[in-house]
């Protein structure tokens, strides 16, 4: 489960897709929501007693440090870190030493940061001077031993700067450095024109692959993870499946439940109604797990494994997740055999 605890933040990035004009929940509305997810957890694994049914929590905002109770929200998962892990998405300006320790005392998964390019392209996305705040959280985490993960979204303005981001990732020792496509919505649905292109994307896959191929290792063995929509349009075999409304469900700052938070397509509240009753009977959930081959991805050798891409970005450029990802020359340029 992703997990928006507020909408406040202390960046205005230019491709964010939050609105930030909710009013975060009283803390007792978030117990109620978590006591729902561990029921969920304990009905999903009575009923699959020969496999391990893992969970999760990702927590984000906004930035989730901004709630004055996020540390004792965060004391409740420890104390529950027998059910399930967590993990903590933040644009790191607000972690500092203390906190990195108290994060490790609290046993977080991970904690991921965003960085947008360069220093240069990272400031004029997220704010003067915010690539030395990054940076530093990096160390902070690092040195309390807390695994870090670097994001970076993919847009017109950026995408030939993975490889750097790559590069900096590695030599700060983070674990994992990975990447994603920018998605026009909420916030920044004005922003469609930053959405790469087919060519673009094509592009943005093979830096991917050759970013992956360099394999560093040192000063650590750092991951590029290039495991994402499309990325075997590059070589890589393995096609990603959008797993949005079966492994995934994300709750937003109201309580609302959706599918994907790039994908926000209400299915009901968990103030007004149960999670376990809306993951087992909702429509939309129910036709994303549906195996649906969408238009124009009939006749690929993929269409199985990949069912249409970037379901997201589908959902965010033509109003329906049914349909090919906007990104995927194969679905459309018929001259490109599949």
């Amino acid at each position: 489960m992703q997990w928006h605890v507020t909408e406040r933040c202390d960046h205005s990035c230019l491709h964010c897709y939050q609105d930030g004009n909710l009013i975060d929940l009283p803390y007792d509305s978030l117990l109620h929501i978590l006591e729902q997810f561990r029921t969920l957890v304990t009905l999903l694994r009575s009923r699959h007693t020969a496999q391990r049914i893992p969970a999760h929590i990702t927590v984000s905002g906004g930035e989730p440090f901004l709630r004055d109770d996020f540390f004792n929200l965060l004391e409740s998962f420890y104390e529950l870190r027998s059910e399930f892990s967590f993990a903590i998405l933040t644009s790191g300006s607000l972690i500092d030493r203390a906190s990195a320790e108290r994060l490790k005392r609290l046993g977080a998964g991970f904690v991921q940061v965003s960085m947008e390019g360069t220093r240069q392209t990272h400031d004029a996305i997220r704010g003067q001077g915010d690539f030395e705040r990054v940076v530093a959280a990096i160390r902070h985490l690092k040195k309390a031993r807390v695994p870090v993960l670097i994001s970076f979204t993919a847009h017109r303005g950026n995408y030939r700067e993975f490889s750097e981001v790559a590069a900096i990732g590695n030599k700060l020792g983070v674990r994992r450095v990975w990447a994603d496509r920018f998605v026009p919505l909420g916030g920044a649905a004005s922003q469609r024109e930053m959405a790469l292109s087919p060519e673009e994307t094509d592009e943005f896959l093979d830096i991917l692959r050759k970013a992956g191929e360099k394999r560093f290792l040192f000063p650590c063995a750092t991951e590029i993870s290039a495991l994402r929509a499309l990325q075997f349009r590059t070589g890589d075999g393995r096609p990603y499946r959008c797993t949005a409304g079966r492994e995934l469900i994300t709750v937003l700052v109201d309580g609302a439940l959706v599918p994907c938070r790039r994908m926000p397509i209400p299915v009901g509240n968990l103030l007004e109604s149960d999670l376990a009753e809306l993951y087992g009977t909702s429509p939309v959930f129910e036709e994303l797990r549906r195996a649906f081959i969408p238009e124009g991805c009939s006749s690929c050798f993929y269409a199985q494994d990949c069912r249409g891409g970037l379901r997201c970005l589908s959902h965010a450029l033509t109003g329906s997740f049914q349909t090919a990802d906007p990104g995927c020359t194969r679905a459309h340029r018929p001259d490109h055999p599949c």
